[in-house]
């Protein structure tokens, strides 16, 4: 049986071609691919993923075939992101980081969020911190306790 492993990498870090959420979209993806992701996380989901790849121009099925296939490093990985996404310009990247630091969840995810974590329902607001606890949370349970 495989150990499957809590993705940790923050939506709000970026490699080297700055684009925030692309490291965990490698992680997450590589661990799928790897058959180690974590039960209740997608490879590629419809939030942060979908955005990333609809706001450079990466295709769902080549990427996500890339990565199954070739088991790229993340360096491997911004490689093929460079030859194959459509919109890779500072705006683009600009703009989708923009949209990824403003994304805010509905009030009944956060409060599900804060209150998991033993938090009062307030800050921190905004989904990348959200999501941070809750990964932190999920892997505290999985690995830890």
């Amino acid at each position: 049986m495989s150990h499957k492993i809590v993705p940790t990498i923050s939506s709000g870090v970026a490699g080297p071609l700055g684009v925030l959420h692309m490291p965990r979209l490698w992680q997450k993806l590589s661990l799928e691919a790897a058959g180690k992701l974590a039960e209740g996380y997608p490879g590629c989901g419809q939030g942060y993923d979908q955005m990333l790849l609809d706001g450079i121009g990466l295709d769902k099925d080549a990427t996500l075939g890339f990565v199954s296939s070739k088991k790229p490093t993340y360096v491997e990985f911004e490689a093929f992101v460079c030859e194959t996404a459509t919109m890779l310009n500072e705006t683009a990247v600009s703009s989708l980081n923009a949209a990824i630091i403003g994304y805010q969840h509905a009030a009944e995810t956060r409060q599900s969020i804060l209150s998991s974590v033993g938090l009062p329902d307030g800050k921190p607001t905004d989904a990348i911190n959200l999501n941070n606890l809750d990964d932190w949370q999920a892997f505290h349970s999985a690995e830890l306790k």
